[in-house]
């Protein structure tokens, strides 16, 4: 009876394969946390659990297939076709905001998308590769993103700049002046 129960839960896996598919699944939604924990940190819609859904989906996408056996050509039709699902959601993600064609949310759509890159390279078993891939992603997202923030306020300062004008005399100056009159 406890072999018909395993042989049903696993569909005949042994447990250093349920074990492996159980690491791949939990590192996909790990590594989707770390990215969402930055854009919940940054106030953005698409947050944790987005993100750690959209790992752990493209994960299972690929797990599957490879456990059923597939070859590696079936397998990445069906990484095609989830790059392309997700390209669908994360463009939800993008909204027109204002009459001079300011476009919000571009960011957030990409890091849907290599979200779910993420989480196919972990659901193959690329847990390395996909750890790069977060530590690239919190390379863009927070180091560059601070960057173009400063650079962004430094160009409006200095469109807001009123033309240079000389600083008013010191008292010290005036009183010098005053006395040379």
């Amino acid at each position: 009876m406890e072999a018909i129960i395993w042989n049903e839960l696993t569909g005949g896996l042994y447990l250093k394969e349920v074990v492996t598919v159980i690491m791949r699944l939990l590192a996909a939604m790990v590594l989707g946390a770390v990215i969402g924990l930055e854009r919940d940190a940054s106030g953005k819609a698409a947050g944790l659990r987005t993100h750690m859904l959209v790992a752990l989906g493209s994960a299972f996408f690929v797990v599957v297939p490879l456990e059923l056996g597939m070859s590696l050509d079936e397998v990445a039709r069906i990484a095609q076709g989830v790059a392309t699902g997700v390209g669908f959601l994360g463009a939800g993600a993008i909204l027109k905001v204002s009459e001079e064609g300011e476009i919000k949310g571009l960011t957030t759509a990409a890091g849907i998308w290599v979200t779910a890159a993420v989480g196919m390279a972990a659901g193959m078993g690329r847990i390395w590769i996909a750890a790069l891939g977060v530590a690239l992603v919190g390379i863009v997202l927070a180091v560059l993103g601070r960057v173009q923030q400063n650079l962004q306020l430094n160009e409006k300062k200095q469109e807001g700049k009123e033309p240079e004008q000389k600083p008013a005399p010191s008292s010290k100056k005036l009183a010098a002046l005053n006395k040379e009159e």
